[in-house]
């Protein structure tokens, strides 16, 4: 178990910009959070693996140093209690346990609701952010009954499948569904889920590898999918283009022997030009 500070120092680290889960899980190997941070932040000798980082990216080490003026420990610890987040680590009671051994697992999280909702069995649904009402109609449909049948519906509560999927989980009396984000707490992405981000909280759990306030870029979201896979016990891919971010949630969970199932939907649609080829692929009907 970790200490407060230990854990505002860890918070602050995973804040610094250009920090990724490799090299957070480097600066932090063998030490502790408040050594990590002193040695990111330009007060103590790198390591020989972040030596090395160092020295292919020469930018790396101003931006972490200018990191460390803004994304204090203490701000970082403040911005969480006043959200009502807690800062989860490997070893916590709260750490979901599909993560104790998962190869590229985060370094910590940023939890804001009941993990307990990750103790039931759980589905994860994914798909396109522009479905076909048809999509968007299935997506619901299986959210609700799966919640219905006291199973924990999963997604990224992106637009589209996510959020239609955790709107049909929520319209189940016994919804407890699990949330995992691109971006940190306190700025709900996309802006017209903030309700929506707000109700999965209060009935189930919002999970976040990055510290509030943290922006949805674009890289983050492949990241975010191996997290929402690895978490799942199957995967539902409800529409899906010829490329996007539920085919990389798909292949997640395939390469953790997860199983992959897939709406079929019609040859000339291209929303489904993704599900039908994951079931050529060999995905479960």
């Amino acid at each position: 178990m970790i200490s407060a500070v230990e854990r505002a120092h860890l918070a602050a680290l995973a804040g610094f910009d250009h920090m990724t889960t490799p090299r957070l899980h480097s600066l932090c190997a063998g030490r502790s959070p408040v050594e990590a941070y002193a040695i990111a932040s330009g007060d103590a000798p790198p390591p020989p693996p972040i030596a090395d980082a160092l020295r292919r990216f020469p930018e790396l080490a101003s931006r972490w140093k200018a990191s460390a003026q803004t994304a204090t420990p203490e701000d970082a610890a403040a911005r969480c209690e006043s959200l009502g987040v807690r800062i989860v680590v490997p070893g916590d009671r709260e750490w979901p346990p599909q993560l104790l051994d998962d190869p590229r697992r985060p370094a910590v999280l940023f939890m804001q609701g009941d993990a307990g909702a990750l103790a039931r069995r759980r589905v994860g649904i994914v798909g396109t952010r522009n479905p076909t009402r048809r999509g968007a109609q299935i997506a619901a449909r299986f959210g609700h009954e799966l919640a219905a049948a006291g199973v924990c519906v999963v997604s990224g509560l992106a637009l589209g499948v996510d959020g239609a999927a955790h709107r049909g989980a929520l319209a189940a009396a016994a919804a407890a569904p699990a949330a995992v984000v691109a971006n940190g707490h306190g700025e709900p992405y996309p802006r017209q889920h903030r309700a929506l981000w707000e109700h999965v909280a209060r009935a189930g759990v919002v999970l976040s590898e990055w510290p509030p306030g943290t922006a949805p870029e674009p890289f983050r979201f492949p990241q975010r999918n191996r997290i929402l896979a690895a978490v799942s016990e199957l995967v539902i891919v409800i529409e899906s283009r010829e490329r996007g971010g539920s085919l990389i949630t798909a292949r997640e969970a395939a390469e953790r022997g997860i199983d992959v199932f897939a709406v079929p939907g019609p040859i000339d649609q291209r929303s489904c030009v993704g599900t039908n080829s994951l079931l050529e692929d060999g995905a479960t009907p």
